[in-house]
């Protein structure tokens, strides 16, 4: 249980701050309009959030029954449920409106949101957006677009696979129920022959135009010899009408090093866009604001571990708070407002780390879980399934990032 009211879950933006920022001519006159970023970080003042968030909620009134008992013990426990209800939603409507307060005073904070071009960054200072640019080279993202191709062929063929588990090396690492999931059309299907067709003939004419892209030799070369395997593989495929997946292997396994090529050049220009744009932020803030730099790197789930943003940005922290000051959040999608979507997570997680000393001053153990991500119950949950003591501890010293920077001193 997380005592920390409406939560962002999976880094969706809160429905009281993405609404639209006005409302129409049509729209019922008196309708309050919510927060939005602009308003956020143009210092919107507490008691203006107060009087947008924290109208008190309205108990339920016991439902009347017919009988004597409706007078009676049922009727009193309903209302008394009810009142402890309330008492909850009160403290869900004060918090909000804490959180909406805090949102337009956080700085100074820079929030990434992860995209094909390396990273949108957005750097928060003194309670304005300063700035918000791709800093990455575009070598980049075109290092990564060829490499992308082998998914590209899969993501075509994939439907039209044998569901079952081919005998190639490394089979075991292959889950069948996974692979009978994906392969939901069978090879007895060619629905895939024209679309591998459309891609081949995307395939060619990128291939026919790479020398003109202004590449470094080394990378022009790679991508080249990625596209001409890809090709290959398509036309001997779409020629037997067959798909067989040893030859997709062949395939993936000839163009591996020629996406490790990419890869070296697309890490060199992330790590001197993301590191150069640090330096350049670094100066404009000074060094009294940023050794209190807060980092919001926004991801979806199967890039938020070890995230390429969050590997360089560290380093150019203060490495004193860099544990609690550069939060990952994976996001279930792109959100449409990652500013939003980061200012509002990072309020929760400021204000939580206040309220966990004082609203936890005799356990520290469960303050630092209250400052993490660890559901507070889950801790009791395992005591009580059987796994109290040094399981329970590890637990909560694994989701608290506190914990974690004091067990690395």
């Amino acid at each position: 249980m997380r005592n920390t009211g409406n939560g962002v879950s999976g880094g969706t933006a809160r429905r009281e701050f993405v609404q639209r920022e006005t409302h129409g001519p049509d729209e019922k006159a008196g309708t309050p309009t919510m927060p939005t970023r602009r308003d956020l970080l143009g210092g919107a003042s507490a008691a203006g959030a107060v009087t947008l968030l924290s109208s008190p909620p309205s108990v339920s009134a016991a439902p009347a029954s017919a009988g004597a008992a409706d007078a009676g013990s049922a009727g009193a426990e309903l209302r008394a449920r009810d009142a402890m209800r309330a008492a909850n939603s009160g403290m869900r409507t004060h918090y909000a409106a804490l959180k909406s307060a805090l949102m337009s005073r956080l700085s100074p904070v820079i929030v990434v949101q992860n995209d094909a071009k390396g990273g949108r960054f957005t750097l928060i200072h003194d309670r304005r957006q300063q700035e918000s640019v791709h800093p990455v080279p575009e070598v980049f993202e075109l290092a990564k677009a060829i490499s992308h191709v082998p998914q590209g062929v899969f993501s075509i063929i994939a439907p039209y696979l044998s569901d079952r588990v081919p005998g190639l090396p490394h089979a075991d690492r292959i889950d069948p129920h996974d692979l009978g999931m994906v392969a939901f059309e069978g090879p007895r299907s060619r629905g895939w022959i024209g679309p591998l067709r459309d891609y081949a003939a995307t395939l060619t004419e990128t291939r026919q135009q790479l020398g003109a892209a202004g590449l470094p030799q080394e990378l022009e070369d790679s991508c080249g010899e990625l596209l001409d395997q890809a090709l290959h593989f398509i036309g001997d495929s779409v020629g037997s009408g067959t798909l067989d997946p040893a030859s997709f292997t062949d395939f993936t396994g000839r163009a591996y090093p020629s996406i490790r090529t990419n890869m070296t050049h697309a890490a060199q220009a992330q790590i001197s866009g993301v590191e150069g744009l640090m330096r350049r932020w670094r100066g404009r803030i000074g060094e009294e604001a940023w050794k209190d730099l807060y980092t919001v790197v926004l991801s979806i789930w199967t890039t938020s571990e070890l995230n390429q943003a969050s590997v360089i940005i560290r380093r150019c922290m203060n490495r004193a708070k860099v544990a609690t000051h550069l939060i990952d959040l994976p996001t279930a999608e792109v959100p449409d407002d990652p500013v939003l979507v980061a200012l509002d997570n990072l309020a929760r997680i400021v204000q939580d780390n206040v309220a966990a000393e004082l609203v936890f001053p005799t356990d520290p153990v469960t303050a630092d879980a209250f400052k993490g991500r660890q559901d507070l119950v889950s801790g009791e949950i395992l005591h009580q399934l059987g796994r109290a003591g040094s399981a329970c501890a590890a637990a909560v010293a694994s989701a608290c990032p506190v914990r974690k920077e004091k067990a690395r001193g």
